[in-house]
């Protein structure tokens, strides 16, 4: 697939005279994950969404069942649309390579970049076979070191979430996609669903970025917009929210996602920081000059 320009833009973001934030338009990736519930026109009107409100990219999850979960786990019971047991509510969740064929397919023609986070190495490969623009790594597995290194081998570039990490364990990540070369772009994330306003730690974003030396983003899973602008203006380059049609529809990850609504609101808000932020170098603007020339000629003879 070929990569949009944004996420070229963010891979190779460099700072400009110490600036934190990037100097073009932030690379917006709209979380379907699993909020699709199992209906694929669901999921193609989701997609739908998330291009007319301006995200560059959609994302999904991908697991093998049976590889993810032990036959204990899956064999509890669970009440859900698909049956009674946690199987029956995890394959309900899955697509199938035919549906994932008919989702590339509308993504190509849509004109909008998508993957998958993949919760096995299995995934994984599968998700390669549709040469994704990135890939994407869950918090979940951030301390996986092996998962990391296959993530890593395949020089793809990589989004990695932090959510229950620590300094170290962030540190362990950088230093394998540094063995090898592969682009990586850290999300900072607070892994609580939703998450609370007074435990987002927005400054982790800065303390990253001057830490590592290299472009870092934010996936966030509170109700509310107010936190991702903050983090755009922060420097974050990639901002990942979850999406849905309603949050009232069946599914964990429903109340922490934005509604259409709430993503063009997001969306046009986003967009404007690089505007707003300009070129940090303080000098008189030409549109400021009449107005200086008025008041301090009044200024200066009083």
């Amino acid at each position: 697939m070929h990569l949009n320009t944004r996420l070229e833009n963010i891979f190779t973001y460099k700072k400009i005279r110490g600036l934190r934030w990037p100097s073009t338009d932030l690379y917006f990736i709209a979380e379907i994950g699993i909020n699709h519930n199992g209906d694929l026109d669901l999921a193609l009107e989701l997609i739908d969404i998330a291009k007319r409100a301006g995200c560059d990219a959609v994302k999904f999850q991908k697991r093998t069942i049976d590889v993810v979960y032990t036959k204990e786990e899956l064999n509890k019971a669970r009440e859900s649309p698909w049956g009674n047991t946690q199987r029956e509510q995890k394959l309900g969740l899955e697509f199938s390579k035919k549906q994932y064929d008919v989702i590339d397919t509308f993504c190509r023609q849509t004109g909008i970049d998508w993957s998958a986070s993949a919760w096995d190495i299995e995934s994984l490969h599968f998700v390669e076979t549709y040469n994704p623009p990135f890939h994407k790594v869950a918090s979940a597995f951030a301390t996986n070191l092996n998962f990391l290194e296959v993530v890593a081998r395949f020089g793809r570039p990589t989004f990695v979430s932090t959510g229950m990490c620590n300094e170290s364990d962030v540190d362990e990540v950088v230093k394998i996609f540094k063995k090898f070369k592969t682009p990586l772009i850290l999300m900072h994330s607070v892994s609580t669903y939703p998450c609370e306003l007074e435990d987002l730690n927005l400054a982790c974003i800065i303390t990253m970025s001057e830490k590592y030396q290299i472009p870092i983003g934010y996936s966030g899973h509170e109700a509310s917009v107010s936190p991702s602008i903050v983090a755009g203006a922060l420097g974050a380059v990639a901002i990942e929210r979850h999406i849905t049609k309603s949050r009232s529809m069946y599914g964990s990850d429903q109340a922490a996602s934005l509604e259409p609504a709430g993503l063009v609101n997001l969306l046009g808000a986003l967009r404007k920081i690089p505007i707003i932020m300009g070129s940090g170098v303080k000098k008189i603007n030409e549109k400021e000059l009449p107005v200086a020339n008025k008041l301090r000629y009044w200024a200066s003879n009083k």
